[in-house]
Order: structure tokens, then C-alpha cells, then sequence
């Protein structure tokens, strides 16, 4: 029979939770005020508390850092699933899903580009530390290969192809955000695209239209 005092730990546990996300949402604020480099002061100012308070619920600067990551992991991946089921939804073409999920990921960059860079960015994590980047990139390449498959009908190699055009567009979006030449989202969406889609189109089954 478990002690009376878990119910107040677990009570506890509920309000520590809450409070952690209300940081992590301060933080947020904080990077898009001063940039990727934001320091923990910035932070506790953001969240109108103090540092010491800041680090009671995540250590130091790599938990907090952790914690953006999962929060604009799960925004971004929900984000990218949403496009890329609309577009299913209206037009059944594999072709503008790939352009969808693609586009939904560079307006991450256009709409938040210190959040991206501060995600990107990251500091070297513990090896016991999962990385939420790493998640993310493995989650939308999971996701991107369904969209894949659908495209080649049931191809084995569906999740390497799907992970491929992942690193094509994290690395053009990359550069996209640390060299602007005037490319619009538009116009990078269209340019990867039709990459992508280039080498799948040459994958497809006859029956499969784009």
C-alpha cells in the first residue's frame, strides 16, 4: 500500500511540470528578443524570476536547450504531418505532399529564425542525453518515407529515400538562412521539390501519377 505522502509528490509533480513548460515558453520569448546566444539571464528575466529558479528545474544551459528542443520538435513535426495530410487530403498527389511537408519545414525558418538557429545550433549533449534533433530529423524522415512509399508503391527502399530528401532540404535550408540571396520560400520549396522528386518520379510505378 502506497504512503499517503506520493499523492503530495505526485501533486507536486503536476505543478513542476507546469511550471517547467511556462520556462520553456519564456524561453522561447527570450530567444526571439536576443537571438540563439540568449543567456540564462535574459531567461529568468523573461519568465520574471530568477536564474536560481531557472536552474532548480533544468540544471544548467544543455537541459534547457533539451527542453526547447522537444517543445519545437513536437510544434514542428505536427506542423509538417498537418501539411502533408492536407495536401493528401486535397489533391492525392505524392508530389505536392513531398512540396508540402517540405514548405512546412522552411516556415519554421522564415517565421522563427533565432528559435531554428538556437534548435540547430546546439551545444554538444551528454551521450546519455537524448537529442531532440536528432529525434526530429529521424521522426519527419520516418514520416517523409510513408509519403515515399505511397509514391514508389511499397518500395523497401522508401525510408532511406524518405531520410535522403530530409538531410537535402535541412542542409539547403541551412545554408538558405546563413547566406540570403533574395530566395523566396516559395522559390526554395519549388527548387527542392523538384530535386526530390526528380529521382523519386524516375522510382515510380507507371500507375502512380505526381
Amino acid at each position: 500500500m502506497k504512503p499517503l505522502r506520493d499523492r503530495r509528490d505526485s501533486r507536486w509533480d503536476s505543478h513542476r511540470e507546469q511550471r517547467r513548460a511556462e520556462l520553456v515558453t519564456a524561453a522561447i520569448e527570450a530567444i526571439r528578443a536576443h537571438g540563439a546566444g540568449v543567456g540564462m539571464d535574459d531567461v529568468a528575466a523573461a519568465a520574471g524570476t530568477s536564474k536560481t529558479v531557472v536552474y532548480r528545474h533544468f540544471q544548467d544551459r544543455t537541459g534547457l536547450h533539451v527542453a526547447v528542443c522537444e517543445t519545437v520538435a513536437a510544434t514542428l513535426v505536427t506542423r509538417i504531418r498537418a501539411a502533408v495530410d492536407t495536401a493528401r487530403e486535397q489533391t492525392g498527389s505524392p508530389h505536392a505532399m513531398v512540396a508540402a511537408g517540405i514548405d512546412a519545414y522552411l516556415w519554421l525558418i522564415e517565421n522563427d529564425r533565432e528559435v531554428y538557429r538556437f534548435v540547430v545550433h546546439r551545444p554538444l549533449l551528454d551521450a546519455a542525453t537524448t537529442d531532440p534533433v536528432t529525434d526530429l530529423t529521424t521522426v519527419i524522415g520516418d514520416h517523409v518515407a510513408v509519403v515515399v512509399d505511397e509514391a514508389v508503391r511499397h518500395s523497401s527502399a522508401a525510408r532511406t529515400w524518405g531520410h535522403a530528401i530530409v538531410g537535402l532540404v535541412r542542409g539547403a535550408a541551412d545554408d538558405w538562412l546563413a547566406r540570403p540571396d533574395g530566395t523566396t520560400r516559395a522559390e526554395l520549396t519549388a527548387r527542392l521539390t523538384d530535386l526530390a522528386w526528380t529521382g523519386l518520379a524516375g522510382l515510380r510505378t507507371p500507375e502512380v501519377t505526381p
